[in-house]
């Protein structure tokens, strides 16, 4: 039997939905586990106060459930909230960060020397950086790798947290180049009803999850508008092309396959048949409100990531003079400034680059 000092500590940095989903997650995969890994799992809660005055940590902790991010779904006794972002991962062998890519740079900043050196980390964020200095793609991996000094794996997929946390049927891609780091990610996630598939392909991975957020607030904007399915399925297919056009400005591929993976075109319908993404958009398309208001009315104060990364990618592609041949991610960025109404969009799907190519 391995000693209580050698068993691998867990820590999930984040708590909203899909962070305390992979945390229920984690927590009943790991019950067989128990000569291997540490049974409590300390979860980071940004503390809250409810609307009656309680802590969300408190709340966590007591009734087993996030009642604001995943209500109704019981949280495993064995996960901690705590509100001490440093407090929750010491000592962790295993961090995974869930938490909007907008707050990465900060979290990681106050994490700084806090963290075991020998640890590793795995990223569910999906979104990424352009470096001001440089205007070069700048991914949630590369920042907790380069801040923490510990490597970085990311999982990107056709994941809705809620039916992770049903234990509806799921898969799931992992880009890592360690064969033990695969190894203890297939321990902790891969199960009968969540299968994983791993390649070395971390940062084509981790850019697929961002940029589907923003195809999928495409298929919003157009579902919103009442667009027919033959222009519904165009944007999907257009929008898809796009991605993986981006992808290759930043990264050769290991092989062509990674595309057609969940963390590709199965993510992509996913996110655009109920996202939270698509929804936003769909609703901004059908009544004119902003996002702002959106968020706040409509999606209990959650931020959409979609607009944060087709604000980064507009910024990359202008820097290199590709707008015009990433019409979409371009009209994306526009419309969520409201700089361009929804509808030029799908006007501008006759005229977009692929159907120029011979």
């Amino acid at each position: 039997m391995t000693s209580a000092t050698q068993r691998k500590k867990i820590a999930i940095v984040g708590s909203g939905n899909w962070g305390s989903t992979i945390a229920i997650h984690i927590a009943d995969k790991i019950a067989d586990l128990k000569d291997e890994y540490e049974q409590k799992i300390l979860m980071w809660c940004k503390e809250e106060t409810l609307d009656d005055g309680s802590k969300l940590t408190e709340v966590i902790n007591e009734q087993h459930e996030n009642i604001k991010y995943l209500p109704h779904e019981r949280i495993p006794d064995n996960v901690i909230a705590l509100p001490d972002l440093c407090e929750s991962v010491k000592d962790a062998d295993i961090l995974i960060f869930v938490i909007p890519h907008q707050f990465v740079k900060k979290t990681c900043e106050e994490l700084k020397n806090k963290v075991k050196p020998s640890a590793f980390a795995l990223t569910l964020i999906k979104g990424f950086y352009i470096d001001e200095e440089t205007n070069d793609i700048l991914l949630v991996s590369q920042v907790i790798k380069k801040t923490l000094n510990i490597p970085c794996l990311s999982m990107m997929g056709a994941n809705i947290a809620r039916e992770v946390a049903e234990k509806v049927f799921c898969e799931a891609t992992v880009g890592s180049r360690d064969d033990k780091h695969s190894e203890t990610v297939r321990q902790i996630i891969d199960g009968p009803s969540f299968r994983i598939r791993i390649y070395p392909d971390v940062e084509i991975i981790e850019i697929l999850g961002g940029l589907k957020n923003v195809i999928a607030m495409c298929a919003g904007f157009a579902d919103g508008l009442k667009a027919g399915f033959n222009t519904r399925a165009a944007v999907l297919r257009l929008g898809f092309r796009e991605m993986v056009n981006f992808c290759r400005l930043v990264e050769k591929e290991s092989t062509a396959e990674i595309y057609l993976e969940s963390c590709g075109i199965a993510d992509l319908i996913a996110s655009s048949l109920g996202g939270r993404n698509y929804n936003g958009a769909k609703k901004l398309a059908e009544t004119n409100k902003s996002l702002k208001e959106i968020e706040k009315e409509d999606l209990n104060g959650q931020s959409l990531q979609g607009p944060g990364t087709a604000k980064e990618v507009y910024r990359f592609l202008q820097g290199r003079n590709l707008l015009d041949q990433f019409p979409m991610f371009r009209d994306a960025y526009l419309i969520c400034e409201q700089k361009i109404r929804p509808h030029c969009l799908l006007d501008n799907l006759t005229n977009h680059p692929e159907f120029q190519r011979k």
